[in-house]
């Protein structure tokens, strides 16, 4: 008894244990014969395509869920266990607190509590300061690269921007109401006015 035949057409013989490929019919009428194989050929249709195992993973890495999420689904437990128990207990209880407490802040009338909080005021002061100070220190890099550029030292295109801001810098510093040393302009002519005094002879 013949075996079924490959997807080349060759047939086993299921006694002898031969291989061949049987007789067909050409188009025109005319019969084919027999061809016999010899035993451990095996012609390129039949053999079987190498699966990277891999390559395949990847090219299916979207299509399924999670590794190892089925196994979980189905190990459920049919029986709640004590500490599950528990836990929806405590649920269970919450809920009906707040929604006693809701009740009874609506019977009587009561609006929940407003949770807006106001911006923290800021001192305009403290902010001129501190802007000030931030001035003062820009300048006082500036002035500083001005020195190493006058030494003869080379600076980066970042550094000459920071000397070119030096007069924009003390403007600043002057509309805030600070003299260039970061002083503020009153306690800059009280100082200037002890200076006069102590020059001056009695």
């Amino acid at each position: 008894m013949p075996s079924e035949p490959s997807r080349s057409g060759i047939v086993t013989d299921e006694n002898s244990g031969e291989r061949h490929i049987p007789e067909s019919m050409r188009a025109d009428g005319t019969t084919r014969k027999a061809i016999k194989i010899r035993p451990g050929y095996r012609p390129p249709e039949d053999v079987e395509l190498y699966k990277n195992r891999t390559a395949e993973d990847f090219r299916n890495r979207g299509k399924g869920g999670i590794p190892g999420a089925e196994g979980l689904k189905d190990k459920e437990p049919d029986t709640p266990s004590p500490a599950n128990n528990k836990n929806a207990k405590r649920r269970e209880a919450r809920k009906k607190a707040k929604s006693a407490n809701e009740s009874q802040e609506t019977a009587a009338g009561k609006a929940p509590p407003p949770t807006e909080t106001k911006p923290e005021e800021v001192d305009p002061e403290a902010e001129k300061e501190k802007k000030a100070r931030n001035l003062k220190k820009k300048l006082k890099q500036a002035k500083e690269l001005k020195n190493k550029k006058e030494g003869g030292e080379s600076l980066l295109p970042e550094q000459i921007a920071k000397v070119i801001k030096i007069n924009e810098l003390i403007r600043e510093l002057e509309a805030l109401g600070f003299d260039a040393d970061g002083e503020t302009e009153t306690a800059a002519a009280a100082a200037a006015t002890d200076a006069e005094a102590t020059a001056q002879p009695s």
